[in-house]
């Protein structure tokens, strides 16, 4: 069970770094067609890892 915990956490960090990855790739105005704000790329990503 501890383990599982542990993986599931692992997992979660490794798609929040790749979100974060990815919209911090995009240009400013990419990301405004997105709606997105660069300072909510981190807030965005955390939401999309745990979900």
């Amino acid at each position: 069970m501890f383990v599982t915990y542990i993986l599931s956490k692992i997992r979660a960090y490794k798609l929040y770094r790749t979100t974060v990855r990815e919209l911090a790739q995009l240009s400013d105005r990419d990301l405004a067609d997105l709606g997105i704000a660069r300072f909510d790329i981190p807030r965005l990503a955390r939401d999309a890892s745990l979900a």
